[in-house]
């Protein structure tokens, strides 16, 4: 009785793309197979006929679809948010800082206003430039008043004009 070897098949592996095919195997030799498709297998292998086995289980008909890649975004790179997350618009910008200038220039604090007494700070500190503000002086309050202020009516704006050109407060 003679025995004819099996003739090889070709494996299809569930990562590979759908034209892609690995090497045949033989009963002698193996293969190893990674996600970068590469095989080992004898070269006298490849020459022999080869059998292509298919099941609708490895290969999807359906594309899957990644949720991280955003079309047309960070040219085609992988991202999470849209390219402009921040939609940042000039008007925000300049309404808010007119609208916490106006503010703060009246003058409720002893007769002085907010941007007066950080302005005339400013002035003071920089009268003895090379030595930095001591820890104790008033330039640090309203440093920080002044900017929480300018920060809080930017964001505010921000929220505000954009939720009205996207029809957010719309019922």
């Amino acid at each position: 009785m003679i025995k004819t070897p099996k003739q090889p098949t070709t494996i299809i592996h569930p990562f590979n793309r759908s034209d892609q095919r690995e090497a045949p195997m033989a009963a002698a030799t193996s293969t190893v197979v990674g996600l970068a498709t590469s095989s080992l297998s004898s070269p006298s292998s490849l020459n022999r006929k080869q059998t292509t086995l298919n099941s609708a289980f490895l290969r999807s008909t359906t594309t899957t679809r990644n949720p991280l890649r955003v079309s047309h975004a960070s040219g085609g790179k992988y991202t999470c948010f849209e390219r402009d997350w921040l939609r940042r618009d000039l008007n925000v910008i300049g309404f808010g800082l007119i609208g916490w200038l106006a503010p703060s220039s009246i003058p409720a604090i002893n007769g002085d206003s907010l941007t007066g007494l950080f302005f005339g700070s400013i002035g003071t500190e920089l009268a003895h430039f090379p030595t930095p503000p001591a820890l104790t002086s008033q330039f640090w309050l309203w440093l920080v008043t002044w900017h929480l202020g300018l920060f809080i009516c930017l964001t505010f704006g921000q929220i505000g004009f954009k939720g009205r050109t996207e029809d957010y407060f719309e019922k």
